[in-house]
């Protein structure tokens, strides 16, 4: 039996444990898949680690749902000072030695998406080849939305407070996919059909990015639940929350892992955006993309209880 509240913090020695067989049994990490590899940059993008797709070794959780939320600019200790991120934290996974990996907000969402910053330095529009993320879940078929607050119409073009520059998926191809949707589809498909993976872009000001961390907080409040009760959750599922960016040189963010029955309630491994996207191609059967290939999947957090039967 789960003990109530419990904390436990994950020792080296029994992550090595882990590695046998009772973590083949219990660690929900992912592995390959049948999706492309990205094209090579075009002459608008000049990625310094080029997003080839690698195969990883260990077994995706069938028909698992991951979800994702983005906040904004946060370090750790501010991010997760709001009431009701320290709730989640402290029944769920944390990870304590995340961080973002660039300075301003764009090249870390293409980082998420893609394994690479495509050598980019500012909040511009950049063409880059088709790819990412998001072509690799459709080519896999597997059912994906991205819904992004505050968008209407056009993606590319869609004004205050949506911002174009926390939306990744149109970089890639210079296209709008149809799976990007105004948020205001969200409710709709959380009580249906809930697709297998799920992107959330709050606007800027529920994000935090223009207004306080009290604000985001009671926006994750009102939006959490909605995917809790969900039985694409409850079976199984995976919700990750993290922040795009720090401050200063040291770019430490938080980073939660909301799933059933966790073992584990803080890591403190070194995490990085890289991390977020094996784990989340592994969870869905990836091929892992471009510096994601050579980062440590945040497999420790994802460990269950043993689900009780009657």
């Amino acid at each position: 039996m789960q003990p109530h509240g419990a904390t436990i913090v994950v020792s080296g020695r029994f992550r090595s444990a882990l590695a046998g067989p009772l973590s083949l049994c219990l660690i929900s990490a992912c592995g390959p898949g049948n999706a492309t590899s990205l094209p090579g940059p075009s002459a608008t993008a000049q990625p310094t680690d080029a997003p080839a797709a690698t195969p990883h070794s260990s077994s995706p959780i069938t028909n698992s749902h991951v979800f994702l939320i983005v906040l904004e600019n946060r370090d750790y200790p501010e991010a997760i000072s709001g009431s009701y991120t320290t709730k989640l934290a402290a029944h769920y996974g944390v990870a304590t030695n995340y961080h973002g990996v660039a300075h301003p907000s764009l090249p870390n969402y293409l980082a998420i998406t893609s394994g690479s910053t495509w050598g980019i330095t500012d909040d511009g529009f950049h063409a880059l080849p088709a790819g990412g993320l998001g072509s690799q879940l459709t080519a896999a078929g597997i059912t994906w939305r991205a819904y992004m607050e505050g968008m209407a119409g056009d993606c590319l073009r869609s004004g205050y407070p949506y911002a174009l520059k926390h939306n990744p998926f149109p970089y890639f191809g210079s296209t709008c996919p149809r799976q990007v949707v105004p948020f205001s589809h969200f409710d709709v498909d959380m009580a249906g059909d809930v697709p297998r993976f799920v992107w959330i872009t709050p606007d800027l000001c529920h994000d935090g990015h223009d207004c306080s961390t009290a604000v985001a907080d009671r926006w994750l409040q009102q939006t959490v639940p909605k995917i809790l009760a969900t039985s694409a959750w409850q079976e199984d599922g995976l919700l990750l929350v993290t922040w795009d960016e720090g401050y200063g040189s040291g770019n430490h963010v938080l980073t939660l892992a909301i799933h059933p029955r966790p073992m584990f309630h803080t890591s403190n491994r070194r995490y990085d955006h890289y991390s977020l996207l094996a784990t989340i191609e592994d969870r869905l059967g990836l091929l892992r993309l471009g510096q994601a290939a050579r980062a440590t999947a945040m497999d420790d957090l994802l460990v269950s209880w043993p689900r009780l039967r009657g």
